[in-house]
Formats: structure tokens, sequence, C-alpha cells
């Protein structure tokens, strides 16, 4: 089983018909009946943030199965299909595509009081929903714009993620899922799922295991204060031009940077491309102003830091380049994505297949098709879908 990835999907610009939603809405409905019944909410939401049962659940609903259209319609279809049952089936879901998105934790407040949940927990439900979409716009930088954040979570108080991004250069989304048990640290390594058959080059991933030491000295940077914290940002203005030399400078006598300094050496043959060379670091007053904010509000820890309001990619960019650059502390370039497909490849590319899991998937779906009270034929097609 994976544990942590993304999975990447072709742009969809095409609408789903009519028909076709009544259709996944109507079987929607019954399979999330049949699943909760013989499973339980807890064990839905669960289901619903492994984005390989979730890609079989739409498949299994008729929709493409590689097509990006397939994240916002399923979740879109299942919102309706519960829609009147949620405290019945003990689970609620919030948000969607677009505009939608930005009403999630209004409607997960609102359900939240619906289904009698202490308001402290639901005030945590909507902070980890932003803090999941934060994470995923700033701290994972991989040329992906979020456009669709849903929030699933059940009256117990667990709870998914499932939101996409959009690369128009590429034609491709990517889909990120988080699950609420398997999360230790929101802001390191939080992802459960698979990944992107399309491998995005110099991805800067600040929630990797790798990029441990970045958090680290990010946090201290601006618990330093602000003045020391706009000293390191103006040196990586200075010689944002100049890194692909060594250069070795005197700053200061505050004691900190008092000494005498190396910067980053970024030689041809060590790098092909890095974030610093083609940044812009002329001056922001937007940047700047951000930075006096958290540097004022001198966060306890980065997940803290990554949550006030106004801090971005950039921020969070300029944070992390002055900690490589200036500092040492290199994080990772490498994209978070893995594998291909959530079960392998039949020619073991690029790993073997999880014949266990992808029987597992098949088992628990199939069943639940045949529990619902569905036509015969519709029965078939569903199964023949997921075969």
């Amino acid at each position: 089983m994976i544990h942590r990835g993304i999975a990447s999907f072709g742009l969809d610009y095409g609408q789903c018909p009519p028909w076709l939603f009544e259709r996944m809405v109507k079987l929607g409905r019954e399979m999330v009946y049949v699943l909760i019944a013989e499973y339980g909410p807890d064990e839905f939401i669960k289901r619903i943030a492994d984005p390989a049962w979730f890609q079989s659940l739409g498949t299994v609903l008729a929709f493409d199965w590689n097509a990006s259209g397939l994240t916002t319609i399923l979740t879109a279809a299942l919102k309706e299909a519960i829609r009147g049952h949620e405290r019945e089936y003990g689970i609620a879901i919030c948000g969607g595509k677009g505009k939608t998105s930005r009403k999630t934790p209004d409607e997960i407040l609102s359900w939240g009081d619906r289904m009698m949940i202490s308001a402290p927990l639901a005030n945590n439900l909507v902070y980890n929903s932003k803090m999941s979409a934060k994470v995923d716009s700033a701290l994972v930088q991989d040329g992906f714009d979020l456009y669709h954040h849903a929030f699933f979570f059940s009256r117990n108080g667990a709870w998914a993620v499932v939101q996409q991004g959009m690369n128009k250069e590429k034609r491709s989304a990517r889909r990120y899922h988080w699950y609420s048990k398997n999360i230790n640290d929101l802001v390191a390594e939080p992802h459960s799922g698979i990944s992107s058959p399309v491998m995005i080059n110099r991805v800067l991933d600040l929630t990797a295991a790798k990029s441990d030491k970045t958090r680290e000295i990010s946090t201290e940077l601006v618990q330093n204060g602000y003045a020391p914290l706009m000293k390191d940002i103006t040196l990586l203005r200075k010689y944002s031009s100049r890194l692909s030399q060594m250069a070795k400078i005197r700053i200061g006598s505050d004691g900190r940077t008092s000494q005498q300094l190396t910067l980053l050496n970024l030689e041809s043959r060590e790098f092909k491309y890095h974030p610093v060379l083609h940044e812009d670091f002329s001056k922001s007053k937007y940047l700047e102003k951000i930075l006096a904010k958290v540097a004022d509000r001198k966060p306890g820890s980065y997940e803290s830091l990554v949550s006030i309001e106004g801090v971005g990619a950039k921020t969070m960019r300029a944070l992390a380049l002055v900690g490589e650059v200036i500092y040492g502390a290199a994080p990772s370039y490498e994209d978070p994505a893995r594998y291909s497909f959530a079960h392998g490849g039949k020619d073991a590319t690029p790993y073997p297949v999880d014949r266990k899991t992808y029987d597992e998937t098949i088992v628990m779906l199939a069943n639940a098709v045949r529990k619902t009270h569905l036509p015969a034929v519709d029965k078939q097609k569903a199964i023949a879908r997921l075969g």
C-alpha cells in the first residue's frame, strides 16, 4: 500500500452530461449507503483519502478513469448523493470546485452544528481544511495551481481532503489526498495516496523529510526579528545574480553573522537550474510587509508560520532560499510524486503490482455494487467498469 503521493491526470475541458451526472448521483447514493452500512463512516472517510480507491469509485460511477474531471464531478456527485442524509450517514462533504471551495469553512461549521460536533472540534476541522490548502499551494511548489478543494469528515472527527491543481503549460491536473489518521505533522509529509506518471523537475518540496533543516531555519529566521531577517534578504537580493560563483563576504558585527560567510556554490556541474538564479529579488514592499508581520508575530513553529494570513509561496520560498544559500540548509527539490498508478504496472514499472491492495479495492467496491438496489443490468455494467 502506498502511503503518500500525488495523482496526475490530463486536463478535461468538457462538461459532464446531465444524464451521466444524474446516473452518478443515483449510483453514488446507493454505494455510499451500502459502504457506510457495511464499514462505518470513518472507514468511508479513510477510503476517500486513498487515491486508488477514489479513482476506482469514480470509474464505477461511470466517469472517465484518467480525466481531471473525475475529481470534480465525483465530488459533486457524492455531495449531491448524500444531500439530506448527512446526519443519517454520519458524514459531510464540504467545498468543491472554484468559488464553491471558498465556502468550505462555513459548510464545515454548519454541518458540525447539525451533527452536534463540539465547537472546538468543528473549528479544528476548519483549521485543517485551510492548512491543507495552504500547504499544497505554498509548501509544495510544483507548478500546479489549486482550483478544487473538498473536505470530507465524519461525526467522529475523522477527515479527508481531496484537492486538485492545474498546470496549464503541461495540460495536466494533479490531485492531492490527505487523511487525518495518517498525519503526525501538517507540514511534514502529510499526504496519503499515490503519485503521478508525470514527474516534474525542480519541485521545491518544503514538506519533505529532507527539508527538515529548512523548516527549522525558516522558523528561526522570523523568530530573530525583522532587522536581522532583512539583512539576510538584502544579502540574497544582492548576490542572487552572482550565485554561480563562490563568494566570500563579511557582514555585520551582531554576533550571528559577523563571521566569514561562504555562499552556496551553484556550479553548472552541480545544478542545471536553481530557483534562486531566476528569482526576482528586487525590492518587494509586499514581501517586506509580510516578513515584518511574521517577524512581529514570532511564530513558535513552522506550522504556525505557514498558517499566518498572507504567507504564501513566495514568502516561504524566500525563507527557504535564505536558509539554503546563506546557512547551507538545502531543501528537497524532488517531486514528491513516486509512482505512476496505485497498484504498479504489469511489467513491474515503476514497481510490481500490489496484488493484495488491488484485489481488496475490487472486492470491496464490487460487493458494494452487488448490495445496492439497482437493476441487475446497471450492477453488471458497474462491475464491468471496475474490472
